[in-house]
């Protein structure tokens, strides 16, 4: 996700270095989370206790014999599973890494200051991560540098999630497991691959939490990634590329899809959202103008954009998450 950020201003100096110091402890951070969460399945409340238990007894072993032992004891202790912890946090990171480092190298194409990406690490949440954000002064680029910064992330992240999602698909069981607390709706995408990869597999429209793999759940967030990030409004990726290619016409676009997505919420209930719609809300729907409107995007950039318009549809599942009936 790129948004138009004071956080930005620090990288126009080159005098005072390249700030780095609090984006990697963030990484660091979200490389830990998102190990955690898939080592303990995508349940990281669940398996808290189990944790605290291994832990525990690790300093109680470990005056009794040697380091390796005592923590092999509490490996043992914790049910959790590091080779899938390992997996995910890869397959995951791989992803959002790839996003936003479409936005900066784009960004310092053109000349445009830009922050180097802070992961959002959240260790209680089955993806471990909230994604992460890019700050980039957008008020320096013209039209078609806004389009070009604003469509790589997307573009680079789904070159990614894509074959991740394929492998995760591929390794569905034949018989899909036992259903539990929280059903994943799958994006329109999502359900078309598994349609043609696995016509044999029972339940294409949704998951349970149980019948992801590693590649499965990180090909699942990339794609809500990215849709999400697509949708024509605001700061959002997907509303620098419609202030792109409508200019000012795309306020009106913003301003329906925010209103539908509020009647959406109320109706199909999906309270999830409410706090995205709340951010977008607070940041303002309308884009702000670039340096030159004027800027002209050519055919192929025309083109491009305006088949992207498109991956919100394929990408993002509106009905989100949910508790099973």
């Amino acid at each position: 996700m790129s948004t138009d950020a004071t956080i930005a201003q620090d990288y126009s100096h080159p005098g005072r270095g390249r700030h780095v110091m609090l984006p990697a402890l963030l990484f660091a951070a979200t490389c830990l989370s998102t190990f955690w969460t898939g080592a303990a399945s995508w349940k990281p409340i669940a398996h808290l206790g189990s944790l605290e238990n291994a832990i525990a007894g690790f300093f109680e072993n470990l005056p009794q014999g040697s380091p390796m032992a005592a923590l092999r004891q509490a490996a043992a202790v914790s049910q959790l599973n590091f080779s899938q912890g390992l997996i995910y946090m890869a397959a995951v990171l791989g992803i959002l890494l790839t996003h936003e480092m479409g936005h900066f190298l784009f960004a310092r194409r053109s000349h445009i200051p830009a922050s180097l990406p802070y992961f959002i690490p959240v260790p209680v949440i089955p993806f471990g991560t909230l994604g992460a954000v890019i700050g980039m002064e957008g008020s320096k680029a013209n039209r078609r540098e806004m389009f070009d910064m604003g469509i790589a992330g997307p573009l680079a992240g789904l070159a990614v999630t894509l074959p991740v999602t394929l492998l995760g698909i591929w390794q569905l069981p034949a018989v899909p497991a036992a259903g539990d607390t929280f059903v994943f709706h799958n994006p329109l995408l999502f359900q078309f691959l598994i349609q043609y990869l696995r016509p044999d597999y029972a339940t294409p429209a949704a998951f349970h939490l149980s019948q992801f793999n590693p590649f499965l759940m990180a090909g699942w967030m990339g794609m809500l990634v990215t849709g999400l990030n697509m949708l024509p409004v605001s700061q959002l990726d997907g509303g620098h590329v419609a202030y792109a290619l409508l200019g000012r016409r795309s306020h009106l676009l913003a301003r329906t899809l925010l209103i539908a997505a509020i009647l959406f919420v109320l109706v199909t209930e999906q309270y999830s959202w409410v706090i995205m719609i709340v951010v977008v809300t607070l940041l303002g729907a309308d884009h702000p103008p670039t340096a030159d409107d004027h800027c002209k995007l050519g055919r192929t950039r025309g083109v491009i954009g305006w088949l992207s318009l498109a991956i919100p549809i394929l990408c993002f599942p509106p009905m989100g998450i949910a508790l099973a009936q």
